[in-house]
Order: structure tokens, then C-alpha cells, then sequence
């Protein structure tokens, strides 16, 4: 009997699936060894490149806002280029991106690292006043900026610290060309924490804690005298002294305001102007105090 045979596409299908199976496996050993090498040239032809290329091109980013890019392109610098002016300036470059990108913390953490490394670099002075910028900006949460809450009525520790690096700016380096910028932050700061302490006395007096009040009244008008808010303090005093009864010394402070401030709401027995209960109730409403209402009545 003659053996049955297959059919003719069966009897030609294996051999040739498995010529095909082989010759693909060799073009794939042959792509990735090609992959691999071509891989490990450019890996290497990046780590070759000049300090000057690389400098250039995250310098590019920062002209052009892209300060991740750049903060990665300057830490690769450095990454490849330990010593030299180059990486001075990158370290430089890298807190002034992260300073740009919102990333205070790390902007700080940067600082400090450059001013342990380079105590007496020429850039010293800068890197006070930028940490000083960082510094200013911590802590300025979301809520913050889509509900206008004041700064002042949050935790001022690390505004001291920005104030403590404007200080260092304007006391070390006074002939730099930051330190006049640094004398009018430093007052800016300066009744932040004038408006965080005024506010504890308003506190006080709306608790009926009239002795606490004079006593926060007088640390204003000796801790920062020529504040935005000193004439608040001595109409606190005026009526802090008018709730205790002391006639001399309300009389003494009515006389000071009627001097320095005659058109003070307090006069008028205007002030203060505490919000209604209805906005603390309202989750919504941004905060507001009595010298936010003084301000509204356009004092």
C-alpha cells in the first residue's frame, strides 16, 4: 500500500516555519546587540561631552523657564564635573531653579550646602539673599493663596529666618548690590510680625483681657517702632486704658493718636471694627480681622 501523503501545503509548512523562527531570531540578536551598542555610545559620548556643552545647555533651559530642565541638566554637570568654577556656578544655578519651581524647601536645603562648601565664594552675599526669598515663600500653603489668608496670623518662624538672611545681606555685605532690596524686605517683614501681634491684642480686647492687651499694645510700639500699625497700638492702649478705667493714661494715648493720627477710626469710636459672627461661620469667606475692616473703610 502506498502511503497516504499530506497535502502539499502541510508537507512544506514546518520546514519553512522553522527556517522563518530561525532567521527572526537571529535579526532580533542582531537588533538588540545593535541597540546595546548604540545605547552605550550615546552613554558615552554624554558622559564625554565638555563641561562648556553642558553648561550651555542648561543654561539655555533657565532663558527659557524650564527650570526642572535646568536643575536636572546643572545636577548631570556636576554629577560629571565634581570640582571647578563650573559646578560652583551650577550649585548657584540649581537653588535659584528650584527657588523659580516652588520647591523652597530644597532651594534651602541648596543654599546651605553651597554656603558650607564655599564659606568665602564672591557669591556668598547672593546666596543669603536668595535664601532669604526662599525663606519668605515656605510654608504658603494652597489655602493661602486661593483664600487670601494672611500670613500673619500663620507660624513666622521661617519668615524670621528670611529676615535674619535679609539681616546678614545688609550687616556683612552693606556695599552689596542686594542689600538695598534686602533693607525693604526686611520692613516688609517687619510689619508682617508688627500685624501678627497687633492682632493678638485685638484679641484681647475682644475677650475683655485688657491687661494683656496693653501689655501686646506696648511690645509693638517697642519691638518695632515706625511699624504700618503703631497707631493701632496706641489706640488699643487708648481703649484698653478706657475699658480699665484709668482716665490718665486713656487721656495720654487720645492726646498721642489726636497728634500723629487724627483721622484714626478710633476717634470716632469707629474701631475696633470686628467681623460679624456670620464670617466665621462661612467656611468660604476668606479671614478677616478689625484692621481688615479699617482698611476696607479706607484708614
Amino acid at each position: 500500500m502506498r502511503p497516504a501523503r499530506l497535502p502539499m501545503s502541510q508537507r512544506f509548512a514546518a520546514p519553512f516555519t522553522r527556517n522563518t523562527v530561525r532567521i527572526v531570531l537571529l535579526l532580533l540578536v542582531a537588533a538588540l546587540a545593535a541597540t546595546g551598542c548604540g545605547r552605550n555610545s550615546k552613554d558615552k559620548a554624554r558622559e564625554s561631552r565638555p563641561v562648556e556643552a553642558i553648561y550651555s545647555e542648561a543654561h539655555t533651559a533657565m532663558t527659557r523657564g524650564n527650570w526642572s530642565g535646568a536643575e536636572r541638566q546643572f545636577q548631570a554637570l556636576i554629577a560629571q564635573y565634581p570640582y571647578g568654577p563650573y559646578t560652583e556656578q551650577a550649585q548657584m544655578e540649581i537653588a535659584y531653579a528650584q527657588y523659580k519651581s516652588g520647591k523652597m524647601e530644597e532651594a534651602v536645603s541648596s543654599i546651605d550646602r553651597f554656603l558650607r562648601t564655599y564659606p568665602t565664594q564672591r557669591n556668598v552675599p547672593y546666596m543669603y539673599y536668595l535664601r532669604g526669598l526662599a525663606n519668605s515663600n515656605r510654608d504658603t500653603v494652597f489655602l493661602q493663596k486661593v483664600w487670601s489668608l494672611d500670613s500673619s496670623r500663620r507660624d513666622l518662624s521661617t519668615p524670621m529666618q528670611a529676615y535674619s538672611d535679609f539681616n546678614t545681606v545688609t550687616e556683612r555685605y552693606p556695599n552689596s548690590r542686594y542689600a538695598a532690596d534686602a533693607r525693604e524686605r526686611m520692613i516688609q517683614l517687619r510689619n508682617t510680625f508688627a500685624r501678627h501681634d497687633m492682632e493678638t491684642a485685638l484679641y484681647y480686647l475682644h475677650r475683655g483681657a485688657y491687661t494683656a492687651a496693653v501689655t501686646r499694645a506696648k511690645y509693638i510700639l517697642e519691638t518695632y517702632p515706625q511699624s504700618e500699625f503703631q497707631y493701632d497700638a496706641i489706640a488699643a492702649l487708648a481703649e484698653a486704658y478706657t475699658k480699665l478705667g484709668n482716665k490718665t493714661l486713656a487721656d495720654d494715648a487720645r492726646r498721642v493718636l489726636e497728634l500723629n493720627d487724627p483721622q484714626h477710626p478710633w476717634l470716632a469710636g469707629k474701631w475696633p471694627d470686628y467681623p460679624g459672627n456670620w464670617r466665621k461661620l462661612n467656611p468660604f469667606a476668606s479671614e478677616k480681622s478689625a484692621l481688615d475692616n479699617e482698611d476696607a473703610h479706607g484708614h
